[in-house]
């Protein structure tokens, strides 16, 4: 289903803004989206919209334009900026 891709960014620039820094924060921090930082706004409708542009290609095609642009190389999140949650790499528990 295509679809206006202008549609899923919003009105409002600053709230978009705050949005996309809400999900790079969830991202580099390795974080539940539960534990994001009221500033934000509310966890659950950040993570419903994450999951509505996820559905919708809008993150494709956000890296698709992007990465043909080498000044946003540092934009881009990948495996070598997202931390693994501590368990992920055997840590024991602590008592």
């Amino acid at each position: 289903m295509k679809s206006d891709p202008n549609a899923y960014i919003g009105k409002d620039e600053e709230a978009c803004r705050a949005f996309v820094e809400a999900v790079k924060w969830v991202s580099r921090s390795g974080a539940q989206w539960w534990l994001l930082p009221s500033e934000y706004g509310k966890w659950n409708s950040i993570y419903k919209r994450f999951v509505r542009w996820c559905e919708n290609g809008v993150w494709q095609r956000m890296l698709d334009h992007f990465a043909d642009d080498p000044n946003m190389e540092n934009g881009m999140i990948d495996s070598t900026i997202v931390r693994a949650h501590p368990c992920a790499s055997g840590e024991q528990k602590k008592r």
